[in-house]
Formats: C-alpha cells, structure tokens, sequence
C-alpha cells in the first residue's frame, strides 16, 4: 500500500502564503499547551504580533517565549487547504521605530483588509476609537518571532 504525503511548499510559496494571511494560532508552553489566536503582519523577513498588555498569553510568553505558530486556509469542504507551522521564538519589541514600523503594518492591514472596528479590543483599543490610535497610544505589545528552528508547509494539490 503506498501512502501518499501531502505536498510541501517551497520558500516563496509560504512567504506568499503567510502575506496573503493575517490571523494565526499559536500554542504556548505552561503546565498544559496554550492556543490563542493573533492577528499578524509580515514584513517579508518577521511576523509581528499586537497584543494586550495582560492575560495568559502575556504571562506565557515571559516565562518561556517558545512558542509553534500555525497560519492556516481551507475551503469547508475541505477540497482545499493549506497551512505553515514555524516553531521559533516570541519576542518584545522595544525599539521604538521597529514598534511604530509595525503598529503601521497592523493599520495597513486592517484597512486593506477592510476588518471590523471591533478587532481593536484585542489589541488593547476600544471598537470606537479611530484606527490611528494604534499609532498614537501603546495600549498593545509588539512582539516578533524570531529563531525559527522549523517550518512546516503543506499544501494539497
């Protein structure tokens, strides 16, 4: 019997992949695995995330900043899919122009993508205040994935 393995992408075709896309999981060491979805940007070398400044994803990543993040696709059927896990490193960015490059990125992002206003709740903004307050208040940290040890993307064709 022969087993048929899901096809893997190469480099430019995850990097395309992980552009197209702007929401991810990802899983956290603790006591028990933590998932919690993040929305992100890639700047074509890191994906960035925003978050709260408070919750477990918070407290997680300061014990231990290992973490697997999965970018995913499908059709419901299933008759397409797609997905990249890397596993690698979570970060807080400090710098302040690398913070104000990216909280950019995430205005962008969510103009282009045309997302509701309530997805300023998840990253520390009230639904009713403007876009650019992004900018202008630090309510959300910036974190970076870094030291990718593996990706992992598959495709079916």
């Amino acid at each position: 019997m022969n087993i048929l393995k899901i096809p893997s992408m190469d480099k430019n075709e995850y990097d395309a992949f992980i552009r197209k896309r702007y929401l991810s999981k990802i899983a956290f060491k603790g006591d028990y695995p933590y998932i919690a979805p993040f929305l992100y940007v890639f700047d074509g070398e890191f994906i960035y995330f925003l978050s709260t400044m408070y919750g477990k994803k918070v407290d997680l990543l300061k014990q231990n900043p290992q973490v697997a993040v999965e970018i995913e696709d499908y059709e419901s059927d299933m008759s397409r899919y797609c997905f990249v896990t890397l596993q690698g490193q979570i970060n807080e960015v400090n710098d302040e122009g690398e913070k104000l490059k990216v909280r950019k990125m995430f205005t962008k992002m969510i103009k282009d993508k045309n997302l509701s206003c309530n997805i300023l709740a998840a990253l520390g903004h009230s639904p009713e205040d403007p876009l650019e307050s992004l900018l202008k208040e630090e309510r959300s940290f910036v974190w970076k994935l870094t030291d990718v040890k593996e990706i992992v993307a598959l495709k079916n064709s």
